[in-house]
């Protein structure tokens, strides 16, 4: 496993170099969306509306971050449940030129297929460390959707997010090697 520094917006050539299990650091600017937004974007997709954000090469991150405290960037921005966007996901790889998504938890079939037709990628990030991710964030506004609360879609500017790839482009699915490999080395009873 080998440590790599990304910034989006990410060509098909820096995914393509991208293994499962490589360990990343990741700077720049990123969007975050969750549920609703994602449900919002897919209803534009299907009417042939563009988006109010351009998702070509960009970097989607699960996560609906929490007001910030007086004089902070952002509050906890941890990663929610990626397998909730699931059904929308599909759609945004194939019509949008979405490269990367960032969540916890394993994906469906039909979402590593489209990682793989499309070469985009998915990292995982740590569950349960929102208020530590939050200081690899410099700057937070809201880019659409702002009625939606933490659900909106903001804009993140991003430094040095520790970042696991859990598909990559091939889709070598770490959720799946990561469990045959300990189980090849686990010792007898």
């Amino acid at each position: 496993m080998t440590l790599k520094e990304l910034s989006p917006p990410l060509s098909e050539d820096v995914v393509a170099d991208l293994q499962a299990g490589d360990y990343v650091s990741l700077s720049g600017i990123i969007y975050t969306a969750r549920d609703m937004a994602h449900k919002r974007l897919f209803e534009l997709i299907e009417k042939g509306i563009d988006l109010p954000v351009n998702l070509k090469g960009a970097i989607i991150y699960y996560c609906g971050p929490t007001p910030a405290a007086p004089g902070a960037t952002s509050g906890s921005a941890g990663p929610t449940t990626s397998n909730r966007m699931d059904m929308y996901t599909p759609a945004l790889i194939e019509s949008t030129g979405l490269k990367g998504m960032i969540g916890k938890g394993a994906r469906g079939a039909e979402v590593i297929a489209a990682i793989k037709k499309h070469k985009s990628v998915y990292f995982a990030a740590t569950g349960g460390a929102g208020a530590l991710i939050a200081r690899s964030i410099r700057s937070s506004k809201t880019e659409c959707y702002e009625e939606l609360g933490p659900e909106a879609i903001y804009r993140l500017e991003v430094k040095q997010l520790p970042l696991l790839v859990a598909i990559d482009s091939y889709g070598n699915n770490l959720y799946e090697l990561g469990p045959r490999a300990f189980s090849a080395n686990k010792p007898p009873n």
